[in-house]
Order: C-alpha cells, then sequence, then structure tokens
C-alpha cells in the first residue's frame, strides 16, 4: 500500500495534554490535497431520504459534492433518467446538482412525487445519493357524520373516538371544550387519538366535546363536529326502544377493566434506536391506578418515563435487548386487571465498518470493507461509480469478496467510486467511498519559518504537513547544521508532526523538517520559542458573608513579560451577570458590594493568555436571618394540649439552632405575643401543655447564628374548655395600715390563668393563738380586702382562694399579718454615759418591754445636741433590740445632753429623760492668722488671733522661726529671710501650726555698696552662673520627684500614727531634716500667705466617722458607729502643713503663754 502523507491543523494542541494529543493525532487524519491533485467526487449534502415536502411551497432537492475537477451533475426519477432541461418548472442550481421544482408558479407538487437519485461525476469516478422519496404534505378535512348524542350513566366507563383523517406526516391530536379540556388519571386521550373515561360523573355532561387535528407540515388544524354527552345522576336507567326509564339505585363500584388494549395479550414491533411507547387506559370506579412491570426483567434504567398518569410507558434509544414481555396491571379496591404486550425490537441495517476513501500510489494494495447489522441481518451489494459491479467494466486489480473488496497493484486507471448498498426490509444504508490511485513528489504544506511559542514544561509540538505519493519519509533536525533528531526526548507522529513531551528552555531555536521520497525531496524551517508559565500566585479564598455586606475576592499573577494576560471572573461557570448588581472588577480584585442571596456560588478567576490559561475557585456563601417557617399545622387537639407542626423556611446558608414558639391569647389579651417554649433546629413537631379557657393562636420563629427570622403566619385559633382554677394568687401579704385594720393584699391572676368565666377570691383570716371560726369573703376585680375593727397588732392567719363559675382552686396555703401598728407606750429607761475620749462617748439603756412596742421593734434612737445655740440637732439609729451605742465626733471640751427613744413601724415611742455629760479638753487648732509687720534692721512684729477652736484652755503660744533662705552673701546680719512656725498650747499638748516668712530690711551704706558690685561685670557673670546651677538643680529635683521619690520629712510623717504635728526637740532646737528647696514651693491649702501678708484660718470639713444607719445614722450590732449626723456639719480649723515645709536649724524660739 502506498502512503500519502496526512496533515492536521496543530495551532490549538499546545493546550491540550499529551496523551489527549496523541488520540487526536492517531484519531484525526485526513487527507490534504494540493490544488493540483485529481480527487473522485464525494456528496457532501442531500435530502432526507424521506422527504415530505409543502405543496405550497417550491421543492427544493439538494445534492452538493466535491472533487477535482468539479464534478457534474444528473438526476433519476422512479429508476429513469430525468431531463431536467425539458421540464420548464424544474432548474438546477449553478456548479451545483440541487433541483429547484417551481410549485409557486402553477406547478403542483403532486405531479412530482417519486423517488429521486443524484449522480455525481467527474474523470476520476461518479458518486451517487440516497434514494430521495419526495412526497407532499396532506392535510384532508374530516368526513361528514352524523354523531348521536352520549347517555351515559353516573360512574359508567366512556369511549369518545376521534378517528381523524389519514395526513402526512400523522396529525397532532387534541381535545378541547369552551377552552382546554383537563385531563386526569381518571380522564385521558389515548394514542390514537381518543378520548377515554374510566368512570363519567355528572360534570362530565357537556354539549361541545370536540376532537382537533393539527397539521404542523402546513400549519393547518382540522375539527371534529361537536359531540355530547349527558351523564345520568339519577343512579341507573334503563332504554327500551326510543323510551328511557329511570331506577333509583345507587351506584355501585367495579373492578378494573382494561379499554385499550383489548384481550389479555398483544404484541408490538418497534425499530431499533426509536422510542417504544406502550399503552394501558382501563375502566373502574374507583378510578383504576395503572403499574408496569416487565416479566422476567428490570425496566431499564435511565431510559423509561411514564406518561399520561403512568397510563404509558415510554422507553427511548430502544435496543435488542429490550425485546420481551410487558405487562399493565391496573387496580382498585375491589381488583385488578392486566394485559400482556410481546415487544419485539427489530433493526433496520446500521454500520458496523463504513468504507472509507483509498489514496493509493501506483503498485499499493488496499482494501473497502463494508460491514451492517441489522434485524433480520442486512445483504451487502457492491456498485461501481453508481453502477452495480457485476455489469461495471472489469478491473483486474480488484477482487470482490463479499462485504469487501481487496485491491492488488493498482494503477492509475484503477480510480474509480465503490457504492455499498446494506439493506433488509426496514430500510438501507448507502456510502460512498473512493479508490484514487496516485503519484506525486513531496510537499510540505506547513508555511515557512512558521512560530510556535509554548508554556515551559507542557509538549511542543511541530507541525510538518506534508504531501507525497508514495508516502514520503520524514526527518527533523536541530538547528542550521545539526544532527538528524532522535531518542526519546522525542515523539514522531505519523502525520510529520514532531512532539517535545517536556519542553524546556533551551528547547527554544530554529528546527528543520525534511520530506523526501523516491520522486523527490524537501524541507522547511519553523522556530520555537519556550515562555513562562502563568500563574496564579493568590488564589480567591473561601468567604462568609452576611447579606448586603460587601466581599472581595483576590486573584493576583504571575506571568511571562511578553505574554498580555486577560482575567476573567465567573460565577458558578457563566459570565458576571451586571444587570442590576454593584461589581467592582480591579487590575486584580474583585468586589461585590450590597451582597444579595443572588451572588452566593462559586466564583473563578480565568488567567488567559495567547499560550496557557490558569484558573482558581472560590466560593462565597452568603448568609442571613432565616426565612419564617411556614404551613403551621395544629394537630392532637385535647384538653390541655396540642400538637404544633411546622415547614421550617430557608435557612439561608446558616444552619437554624432553635426554634421560638410563641402564643396569643385572643380572648384576654388579644394582640399581645407571648413566650411559650423553644425547641432544637432539628425539630419541627412540639406537644404543648395548654390551659383552660384561652383561646389560643400560635407562631413560630426559627433562630441561627446571625439572628431571628420574621414570624410565622400565625395558627388557626383553638379554644380551650373552661375548668376551674388550678392555682391560687401569689404573694398573700396582710398588714395594717391604721392600729384597727388588717388590709389583706394578694397578685391577682392573670386572664389565662382564670381557667374560665367568673374569677372571684375568697377571703379568709382569723386571730392566730386563738380559737375562733375563719372569717371568709368572696371579691371579685380587686386585689386587697381591708378588715376593720382588729386589735392592735396581733397576728392573723390569712388565706385567699380562687374560684370560677366552674369551681374553686386547691385549698390555698396560710401566710401570717399582723393587724395595725400602733406609736409605742414607753421611753428606755436607765440611760447612762460612758465617755471614752475628747471625741468619743458610749451610751447605754436598758430596754422596753416588748408589750409595749406595739408593732414590729426596729431599734433605738439617740437625739443629741451641744449645749450652745444655734447647734443642729444629731440622730443616732440603732436596729433590733440593742442596749448602747457608740456616740463618735464629739467636740473636746463641750457639753452634751442626749435622750433615748424605742421606734417600730408606726413612729417614735415617748423620749428618756434628758442625759448631760461633757468631753474633756483636747488640742487647740491652729491660730486663726498670723501677720508680721514692722520689719525693721534687726526686728519684727508679729501679730495673731485665737485658735477657732480652742477645745479646751489655752495655756500658750509656741513660735518657731528659722532663716528660710541660705544666700551667698555670708556673715551678714541684714537683708535675711525668716520663716516662723506658730501654734496654740493647753494643758493636752500643741495645736496645729501656720507659718508666715519675712524679710529684714538693709541699709543704705549696704545698698548703695550692692548697687556698685550689681554694675561690675564679674559680678553679674558670677550671677549667671549661679542661676544656670539652680536651674540644673531644679530640672534634678522635678526629675526625682516625677519618679515618685520621697523626702525625709514624709517618711517621719508617715511613721506617727497621731495625725498631731510632732514637737521639736527640746535639746538642740532643731526641726529634723531640711531641703532648702521645698522653701519655695508654693504652700499648701491652708499655709499659703495672702497679699496682706496675714495668715488666715483654714476651713476644714473635718467629717465625723459615720458610724449611724438609716436616714439619722444607725449603729451596727456592737454599737459601732455605721450612720451620720443629721444636719449639717461643722466646719474645723485645718492643720498646718509644716509637714510639706523643710525645716532647718532653728534661730530663735519664743514661748507665748
Amino acid at each position: 500500500m502506498i502512503w500519502l502523507l496526512t496533515a492536521i491543523v496543530l495551532s490549538l494542541l499546545t493546550k491540550v495534554s499529551c496523551d489527549s494529543l496523541k488520540i487526536l493525532l492517531k484519531s484525526s487524519l485526513f487527507v490534504v490535497f494540493h490544488n493540483e491533485v485529481s480527487q473522485p467526487p464525494t456528496i457532501t449534502q442531500q435530502s432526507p431520504k424521506d422527504y415530505i415536502v409543502d405543496p405550497r411551497e417550491n421543492i427544493v432537492i439538494q445534492c452538493e459534492a466535491k472533487g477535482k475537477p468539479p464534478p457534474s451533475f444528473s438526476w433519476t426519477r422512479n429508476g429513469t433518467h430525468f431531463d431536467i432541461d425539458k421540464d420548464a418548472q424544474v432548474t438546477m442550481k449553478p456548479n451545483s446538482g440541487t433541483l429547484v421544482i417551481n410549485i409557486m408558479n402553477g406547478g403542483k407538487a403532486e405531479a412530482y412525487e417519486g423517488v429521486y437519485q443524484c449522480t455525481a461525476r467527474n474523470e476520476r469516478g461518479a458518486a451517487i445519493s440516497n434514494n430521495i422519496v419526495i412526497r407532499p404534505s396532506r392535510s384532508p378535512l374530516w368526513t361528514k357524520e352524523k354523531l348521536e348524542p352520549n347517555h351515559v350513566r353516573e360512574g359508567d366507563s366512556l369511549v369518545l373516538h376521534c378517528r381523524p383523517p389519514v395526513g402526512l406526516p400523522p396529525p397532532i391530536i387534541f381535545w378541547m371544550d369552551n377552552g382546554e379540556l383537563p385531563q386526569s388519571e381518571r380522564v385521558s386521550q389515548g394514542l390514537n387519538g381518543d378520548l377515554y373515561f374510566s368512570n363519567v360523573q355528572p360534570e362530565d355532561t357537556r354539549e361541545d366535546y370536540i376532537c382537533y387535528a393539527r397539521f404542523n407540515h402546513t400549519q393547518t388544524i382540522q375539527q371534529k363536529q361537536p359531540i355530547s354527552v349527558k351523564v345520568f345522576s339519577s343512579r341507573y336507567f334503563l332504554t327500551r326502544l326510543h323510551t328511557t326509564q329511570y331506577l333509583s339505585r345507587p351506584v355501585t363500584e367495579r373492578q378494573p377493566v382494561l379499554l385499550t388494549p383489548t384481550g389479555s395479550t398483544s404484541t408490538k414491533v418497534e425499530l431499533r434506536g426509536n422510542v417504544l411507547l406502550l399503552e394501558c387506559i382501563a375502566a373502574g370506579l374507583p378510578t383504576p391506578v395503572i403499574r408496569w412491570i416487565k416479566e422476567g426483567g428490570e425496566l431499564p434504567a435511565n431510559r423509561t418515563f411514564f406518561e399520561n398518569f403512568k397510563k404509558t410507558l415510554k422507553i427511548i434509544d430502544v435496543s435488542e435487548a429490550d425485546s420481551g414481555n410487558y405487562k399493565c396491571i391496573a387496580r382498585n379496591t375491589l381488583g385488578s386487571a392486566h394485559h400482556v404486550i410481546s415487544v419485539t425490537v427489530k433493526a433496520a441495517p446500521y454500520w458496523i465498518t463504513a468504507p472509507r476513501n483509498l489514496v493509493l500510489s501506483p503498485g499499493e494494495d488496499g482494501t473497502l470493507i463494508c460491514r451492517a447489522n441489522g434485524n433480520p441481518k442486512p445483504s451487502i451489494s457492491w456498485l461501481a461509480n453508481g453502477v452495480p459491479i457485476a455489469i461495471a467494466p472489469e478491473d483486474p486489480s480488484r477482487k470482490v469478496d463479499g462485504d469487501t473488496i481487496i485491491f492488488s497493484h493498482v494503477q492509475e486507471r484503477s480510480s474509480a467510486v465503490y457504492q455499498c448498498n446494506a439493506s433488509n426490509e426496514y430500510g438501507y444504508l448507502l456510502s460512498n467511498a473512493f479508490v484514487n490511485v496516485l503519484a506525486e513528489p513531496p510537499r510540505i504544506l506547513t508555511p515557512a519559518n512558521k512560530l510556535y511559542q509554548v508554556i515551559a514544561d507542557s509538549p511542543a509540538l511541530l507541525d510538518c504537513a506534508y504531501f507525497g505519493s508514495p508516502k514520503p519519509e520524514i526527518e527533523w533536525f536541530k538547528g542550521v547544521k545539526g544532527s538528524i533528531l532522535r531518542g526519546n526526548e522525542y515523539i514522531f507522529h505519523d502525520n510529520g508532526t514532531l512532539e517535545i513531551p517536556v519542553a524546556q528552555k533551551n528547547s527554544a531555536g530554529t528546527y528543520t523538517c525534511v520530506a523526501r521520497n523516491e520522486l523527490g525531496k524537501i524541507q522547511n524551517e519553523v522556530q520555537l520559542e519556550i515562555k513562562d508559565p502563568t500563574m496564579i500566585i493568590k488564589q480567591p479564598e473561601y468567604k462568609v458573608i452576611q447579606r448586603y455586606g460587601q466581599v472581595s475576592f483576590e486573584c493576583i499573577i504571575k506571568h511571562d513579560s511578553t505574554l498580555l494576560p486577560t482575567i476573567t471572573w465567573l460565577k458558578d461557570n457563566d459570565e458576571l451577570s451586571y444587570v442590576g448588581r454593584w461589581f467592582l472588577v480591579g487590575k486584580d480584585n474583585l468586589t461585590i458590594m450590597n451582597v444579595t442571596d443572588k451572588d452566593d456560588g462559586t466564583y473563578t478567576c480565568i488567567v488567559n493568555t495567547t499560550l496557557d490559561s490558569v484558573s482558581a475557585s472560590a466560593v462565597l456563601t452568603v448568609v442571613a436571618r432565616p426565612n419564617p417557617p411556614f404551613d403551621l399545622e395544629l394537630t392532637g387537639q385535647l384538653e390541655r394540649s396540642i400538637d404544633l407542626s411546622w415547614i421550617p423556611g430557608d435557612e439561608n446558608n446558616s444552619p437554624i439552632t432553635n426554634f421560638v414558639i410563641e402564643y396569643e391569647d385572643a380572648l384576654h389579651e388579644p394582640g399581645v405575643w407571648h413566650y411559650q417554649t423553644e425547641v432544637p433546629g432539628t425539630q419541627t413537631t412540639v406537644h404543648l401543655k395548654l390551659s383552660p379557657y384561652v383561646n389560643y393562636s400560635f407562631r413560630v420563629i426559627a433562630v441561627n447564628k446571625i439572628g431571628r427570622s420574621q414570624p410565622s403566619e400565625p395558627s388557626e385559633q383553638y379554644l380551650t374548655k373552661s375548668a376551674s382554677p388550678d392555682e391560687n394568687p401569689a404573694n398573700v401579704q396582710g398588714i395594717g395600715s391604721e392600729p384597727d385594720n388588717l388590709v389583706i393584699t394578694w397578685e391577682p391572676l392573670k386572664g389565662f390563668q382564670s381557667n374560665g368565666p367568673g374569677l372571684q377570691y375568697k377571703v379568709s383570716w382569723r386571730q392566730k393563738d386563738v380559737d375562733d371560726e375563719w372569717t371568709s369573703v368572696i371579691v371579685a376585680n380587686v386585689s386587697k380586702y381591708i378588715v376593720s375593727g382588729t386589735p392592735t397588732f396581733v397576728p392573723y392567719e390569712i388565706k385567699v382562694q380562687a374560684l370560677n363559675d366552674l369551681g374553686y382552686a386547691p385549698e390555698p396555703s396560710e401566710v401570717i399579718g399582723h393587724s395595725g401598728e400602733d406609736l409605742p407606750m414607753v421611753a428606755p429607761g436607765n440611760v447612762q454615759v460612758h465617755v471614752i475620749n475628747s471625741t468619743l462617748a458610749k451610751v447605754h439603756w436598758d430596754p422596753v418591754p416588748l408589750k409595749t412596742v406595739r408593732g414590729h421593734l426596729q431599734g433605738y434612737k439617740v437625739s443629741m445636741v451641744k449645749n450652745r445655740r444655734h447647734v443642729e440637732q444629731k440622730i443616732l439609729t440603732f436596729r433590733g433590740n440593742k442596749t448602747f451605742g457608740m456616740l463618735p465626733g464629739l467636740e473636746p471640751y463641750s457639753s452634751y445632753k442626749l435622750n433615748v427613744r424605742v421606734v417600730n413601724g408606726k413612729g417614735e415611742g415617748p423620749a428618756s429623760p434628758d442625759k448631760v455629760f461633757r468631753t474633756p479638753e483636747g488640742v487647740p487648732s491652729s491660730p486663726s492668722f498670723l501677720k508680721i509687720t514692722n520689719p525693721t534692721l534687726d526686728s519684727l512684729t508679729l501679730e495673731w488671733g485665737s485658735p477657732t477652736h480652742p477645745n479646751g484652755v489655752l495655756t500658750s503660744y509656741t513660735l518657731k522661726f528659722q532663716p528660710s533662705n541660705s544666700l551667698i552673701l555670708k556673715n551678714l546680719n541684714y537683708s535675711t529671710r525668716y520663716k516662723f512656725y506658730f501654734n496654740a498650747q493647753t494643758s493636752v499638748g500643741s495645736g496645729s501650726q501656720i507659718t508666715e516668712e519675712a524679710v529684714t530690711i538693709m541699709d543704705e551704706a549696704m545698698a548703695s555698696r550692692q548697687v556698685d558690685i550689681a554694675t561690675q561685670g564679674w559680678f553679674i557673670g558670677l550671677m549667671c552662673a549661679v542661676a544656670l546651677l539652680i536651674l540644673i538643680l531644679l530640672i534634678v529635683c522635678f526629675i526625682r520627684r516625677n519618679k515618685g521619690g520621697k523626702y525625709p520629712v514624709k517618711e517621719k510623717e508617715d511613721a506617727h500614727a497621731d495625725p498631731e504635728i510632732q514637737p521639736m526637740k527640746e535639746d538642740d532646737g532643731t526641726f529634723g531634716e531640711y531641703s532648702d528647696a521645698e522653701d519655695h514651693k508654693p504652700l499648701k491649702k491652708g499655709s499659703r500667705t495672702p497679699s496682706d501678708r496675714t495668715v488666715k484660718k483654714e476651713d476644714s470639713d473635718d467629717s465625723l466617722v459615720d458610724y449611724g444607719e438609716g436616714v439619722n445614722g444607725q449603729f451596727n450590732e456592737d454599737g459601732s458607729f455605721i450612720g451620720q449626723y443629721s444636719g449639717k456639719k461643722e466646719k474645723e480649723p485645718a492643720e498646718g502643713n509644716e509637714s510639706s515645709e523643710a525645716p532647718s536649724p532653728v534661730n530663735a524660739m519664743n514661748s507665748f503663754v
């Protein structure tokens, strides 16, 4: 056999895998002929074998063919030559064999019915078309007929026959009355077009049952005359001649009877590949249900369908394996009927191996194979150039062997077109295959210097499409002077293509393809470039976003610099729809704004270049609150319970965690919804406990992590029966508002707790520990009852019971209450006061008898006043049955008087006799002011005011003073700053001190000398140095103070518990440690010197320790004070700020008595 070169288009093959490519190369070879190469005719287009034409339009019979030289065309009609030149209505299209029969200008389609066949012929052979049967479509009218009305007994079956006219092609049948006729299991249309009633009902009575036939080919609809049906609902009727008698007997049910097909068995033949339709329609009352089975096997999966309410079994693409017995079973409550259809699947011929074109070189061998199958098995016949091979011109190179023609040592005169015909009783197959014998030198069809660009590490396919006969040998070289390519790193395909399975950077360069046979040699060069692959270095990630939020997907890429990438975004493998949506597509991201449920899905980023394509996907899940449940249903209604079920709404991608059930009581609180219970999200039913005499409606709310759904629509209402109350009022109390009454209160029952109409309360009471009968009263619409005329503050047993029109609630429990209180009768006795120190005392008293309290004992109240004018009374209250209390916050050296009263819920009892006591002396407060006047060279005058609170008898004053600065002017007695400390004393000790500073003046000579020095340069420089040094020291001190360092004086103050200032040392007359920097700090509150150099006393809110409780202050159980004084607190002088001043050696000390 001589090989001809084959070629294939490879421009897109770099995008497929290596394995796929090999399959494509082996299965897609086709001959590419040069323009100068001869080729026998090949039929490329023809009309269908059974060609039904519209008689109103021109008839076009197609026949197209190709070949070299171009073929000529001729036709036969009904087996004889059809001379188109003799028929003015028939023309052939230029350069084509297609016939056009002009019907629209007076021709009749019926005149051109017949079997047509086209022949395409050139010098290399002749190809023929199929036999094309031309038939015009027909849509005949219904024949006129007289239709009698149909009188049918209710429950009987009925068949309305259509019997449409025979058309071509067969019409589509449908039934109508005034509109489209609804069909059901009871009423349906059969495959033959008849209308079947399994049983008729009174509503089937109509005058206009009309059968229509629609002829799609001619676009016409034909109508049968209306059929009248009258159903008698009087149960039974008899007809005698023209007289109808009606009997009143009930309609009887009937077991199924098959209306079609009739009998118990039938047969059906269908062709392979067609659709098998089997039908069973049954009569019966109740309406039968149809079921299908295949005896001895299963109905084929994926190809079986049921239509017409399961009355029609449909199996598509049937094969011989579908042959067998199919049983339909019609069943109702009274019995069943069945029918067996024996199906035989035949087959028109179908190809196993169709003959294929042969291109041979002189002297080569070849075969044409024609193999077909069918049922029955088809016969094979051969034709040569359209003539049966038995009478065709002989060719010594061929030999016919059944379904095979064998060619040996062919010559150019052996070229021809052979036809294989496979036929049986169900049809035929006709195939053309040519044998073309050629002798041609090699030709390369691939363009010279073609550039191939390939992504690194992917296959490279270099095309060398060639042509030649005999088949040329192909060799590949790399580079201009390279050696022939061999080895496992290359794959050489039969069509000349060179494949480099894994192209690397070093694979780039020039490749040369050489084709040679015995008639010549030719070569061609192609170029190969290797590009870097495109990669997605940051892929989009899975996102979960709430509805109406905003989300972004990233798609960052890396690519070869010579390639231009394009990024496309898909959603669920479709292009993004921008209609009504907010998508922002950036360079490397996609942003979706105002996300909705429609945005849920898979988003894919596709990066394309001219050579490769990569993609990455991510899922966007849009979550939201669930949709409300629906279809609420109440079942299992009982007096005290009911079952509620519902269908959950869409969870919106966030699982439902639980359902909340609420109820409305339309009887007592319409429009108000109350919480009932909740269940897990996997549950859709709940058993609810109910209360009597409530008109319930329920609704359900779904909850997920995002939030709560809207409530469902309310369920239907359910009114429970009335019953006696199940419970009694809560929080029953008995408290008197007056000494002679008892007020009984309770929390009334809510509406749904009443359990029925006529809710009332039975209020009962009796005095405790007294053998009295219960006194009762029944009240309604109130929540309290007042009992009058009771003794003062005596205990009562109380109970409140609910009742309604149906009875009483269970017996209530009893509570203890008291009648009203009255003021206590006696005062505490034996009041004693023990003074502990100058500010604290303890008071004692004897308790009063409990009977005289006449109420709940709340405690004792101590009223205390200082023996001076315009001072508020201080009140301390001590809870419980106390007999003592502490009196804090007293002023030293003062006289007080107090009394004690007992307190109950009504008020205070009489006061005890006043008790007078006096506090001892204490240290005084600081002097009210200190003023320095008349400064001279060596003296100062000090004036001061007495302490605001002497707290005793003043015995003396103490003055301490020191220079307040230490200047560089040494050994000078003049111009010295002094700081004075001044306090008062009593016999108890010294009080707090105040401070003041002053400077002695200098004489005129010294002032003159100072002026002279101040003008000297050396003095100015010295002063600048001193100022700089002082500034540095101040900065250091400021830093130390910010770090929280303590000064020695502060540490000493913290070491003493006594708030009074410590006395100075008598032996050396000094103050202890001293920091000069302290002298320049601002004085604290109470020690700052005013502009008139007068030190005023400090006001202090030296409040008492809060020992009392209640409004006026009270004591704890142990007598400690936990309250506060009533009225305004007095201001006391504050202590001096000497602890904040840094002392230095004292120059002098003066004591004033």
